[in-house]
């Protein structure tokens, strides 16, 4: 499927028959924010310690069909979970601790509260429907999406004209001081700013972006792209929250790493991270570190190196040696970041084997979700249905758990959030 497929007419027929139904207005009057899923190729869990990385949007994602409300009402209601969200943008300064509501209602919160920490001020609010397109999403950072999604609803909805970058900044407050991750810019970034058939890359120490183009000559083969995206999902669904001390904890120790090595050469700094370091420091004084610090900071520097690498084979279309280096990041995700989780791990073996795969590595966290790869277009169908039969052999019960047809899924790139005023269907 295509980039313009998504959202299908049914997708967007539904949303605003529900939301217009909602309201009690004309279905015309229905406003949409589409905000795409995301994959991180290169540069994985270095984003939150300001390393370099790489990302693009798929044609999969959310949509979130809404009308504005005069009186500053915002009534939510979600085709995946259960229970409604109702609360007024003319509150007072929104609290952290109004975690009462079903999970999936944080987000609708947490924008509230990003847009009122800023100094924005908002008087109207939104009736709205939301749907993500699929249900097991974990791993597409789907939560950064449905964040995104209503920030740009509801500056929308009050006339605010917030540029993508400011809304990156914006994301990041509710996943950082609403939700307590301690994640970084990548997946606010890729989502807001990413450029169809281009590769995003972010510099997250200083906060700036580039587009880099698939070398023209071998973007196509016949009229069709060299690669696809495969999705392989293992059937763990866990939100990551500030409870998941798997993810939080990783952080801490990266940072760890980072005080250490910078003690280590006179240069105490107050809350330090990776990229403070210099690489030859790093060499200089990386025997001084605890095993656990040693892998950590060993990640972190050989992953920037792998972007770096990465940028250039894909600018100039060398997708074996783009696939190579996505394989060796999930390589040091595994015994470097140590993340994941035996499923993960197994899904991500049976990536590497599978026919016309360039590389394979965890998408997301690592914790839960799905594994990405690479994959050459004209073996997808045949990458799709090997990594099938091989994960129902390693773990029939969580692939059970996955409708069949929605258990390898092969995607194309996307483009970048935005509001659409009236999709036609």
């Amino acid at each position: 499927m295509g980039a313009s497929s998504w959202p299908s007419a049914e997708e967007v027929d539904n949303v605003r028959n529900v939301v217009a139904k909602m309201s009690g207005r004309d279905h015309r009057d229905v406003k949409f924010v589409v905000s795409p899923y995301r994959i991180c190729p290169l540069g994985a869990h270095i984003d939150h310690q300001g390393g370099i990385v790489t990302a693009m949007t798929i044609n999969m994602g959310i949509i979130l069909g809404f009308i504005p409300t005069d009186d500053g009402l915002v009534f939510l209601h979600s085709k995946q979970f259960q229970g409604d969200v109702t609360f007024s943008v003319n509150e007072e300064q929104i609290s952290k601790e109004t975690h009462q509501e079903p999970g999936w209602a944080h987000y609708a919160r947490g924008a509230l509260y990003a847009l009122q920490k800023r100094g924005y001020h908002l008087s109207k609010g939104i009736i709205g429907y939301i749907c993500g397109s699929e249900e097991h999403s974990s791993g597409l950072s789907s939560s950064a999406a449905v964040g995104i999604a209503y920030l740009l609803a509801l500056e929308n909805a009050n006339d605010k004209t917030i540029s993508p970058e400011d809304n990156v900044e914006l994301d990041r407050v509710i996943e950082n001081e609403y939700l307590n991750l301690r994640n970084g810019i990548l997946d606010q970034s890729a989502i807001l700013l990413s450029k169809y058939g281009y590769l995003t890359c972010v510099d997250c120490k200083i906060k700036e972006h580039k587009f880099v183009k698939f070398a023209e000559e071998n973007k196509q083969s016949r009229g069709h792209m060299a690669y696809k995206i495969l999705l392989a999902f293992s059937g763990l669904k866990d939100c990551l929250t500030d409870k998941n001390s798997g993810y939080n904890s990783r952080v801490s120790e990266c940072q760890k790493a980072a005080r250490a090595l910078l003690e280590a050469s006179d240069d105490g700094k107050s809350n330090p991270r990776l990229c403070d370091v210099n690489p030859s420091l790093y060499e200089a004084h990386k025997a001084i570190l605890k095993p656990e610090l040693a892998n950590r900071a060993r990640h972190y520097f050989s992953e920037n190196e792998r972007v770096i690498k990465g940028i250039e084979a894909w600018a100039s279309g060398n997708l074996e040696v783009f696939g190579k280096l996505i394989s060796e990041s999930g390589h040091s995700s595994i015994y470097n970041y140590e993340c994941g989780c035996e499923p993960m791990k197994q899904l991500y073996e049976i990536l590497l084997k599978a026919p016309g795969v360039f590389g394979a590595r965890f998408s997301g966290a690592g914790f839960r979700g799905c594994c990405l790869a690479l994959v050459d277009a004209r073996c997808a169908d045949k990458a799709a249905a090997y990594v099938k039969e091989k994960y129902r052999m390693v773990q029939p019960k969580l692939a059970s758990a996955i409708p069949e047809d929605r258990l390898v899924l092969i995607c194309e790139p996307g483009g970048s959030a935005h509001i659409r005023e009236n999709i036609q269907s």
